[in-house]
C-alpha cells in the first residue's frame, strides 16, 4: 500500500505553498501524483473563564465568504508548533495565555495537500490589543463553546480545523480531559 517516489518536478512555487508533480512505483505499476506542499499551520482553540471560545471572523478568498474560525496560521521554517500558536493568537485577538495543551494535529486534505495542522488548548487567558499581520483583517469575537457546537452541527461554521478543534475538546472534556 505505499507509493515510492520515483522522479518529480516542481510545477508551482508560491509564497504559501508548492506544487509538485511526481511519479510513483505502487508496488507493481507507476502513477503521477500532483501535491500542494505545504509548510503546516497551527490553531488555538482559547478558552476564556465563561467558557467561551475566543474566535475571528475573516473573509477568506479562495472559499469567497467570511468565515469562522479558531485563530490560526502558517508555520514558519523550523517554527515551533506551540510557539505560532501562541504568536496568531496574540497577532489576531490580542489574548495572550498562562496556559496551553496540545489537542493532537490533523489532516485536512491528505488526498492531494501535504499540510498538517496543529491544534492547542489555551486557558488562562490575558486580554490584550491584537496587531494582525499586514493585508490581514480579523475581528475577534467570543463565542459561548455549546453555541459554537452548534454552529459546527448546524452547518454555520464549515471551517475544518475549527469543527475539529471544538469537538474534539469537547468530546475530551467529557472525558475529563
Amino acid at each position: 500500500m505505499i507509493e515510492r517516489k520515483m522522479s518529480g518536478e516542481t510545477i508551482f512555487s508560491g509564497k504559501v505553498f508548492t506544487v509538485e508533480r511526481d511519479t510513483v512505483d505502487c508496488g507493481g505499476f507507476t502513477a503521477e501524483r500532483e501535491v500542494v506542499r505545504h509548510p503546516g499551520g497551527v490553531a488555538v482553540l482559547a478558552v476564556d473563564e465563561r467558557d467561551r471560545a475566543v474566535m475571528v471572523r475573516q473573509f477568506r478568498y479562495a472559499s469567497g465568504r467570511v468565515l469562522l474560525e479558531l485563530p490560526a496560521g502558517r508555520l514558519e521554517a523550523g517554527e515551533d508548533p506551540m510557539a505560532a500558536g501562541l504568536r496568531e493568537l496574540a497577532e489576531e485577538t490580542g489574548y495572550v495565555a498562562s496556559h496551553v495543551q496540545p489537542l493532537g494535529r490533523m489532516i485536512p486534505t491528505g488526498g492531494y495537500n501535504s499540510e498538517i495542522i496543529w491544534l492547542y488548548l489555551a486557558t488562562g487567558l490575558i486580554a490584550g490589543t491584537p496587531h494582525p499581520d499586514a493585508g490581514e483583517v480579523v475581528e475577534a469575537e467570543l463565542v459561548p463553546l455549546g453555541e459554537a457546537v452548534r454552529m459546527v452541527l448546524d452547518g454555520t461554521i464549515e471551517d475544518g480545523k475549527t469543527a475539529y478543534g471544538l469537538l474534539k475538546y469537547i468530546l475530551l472534556r467529557e472525558r475529563d480531559l
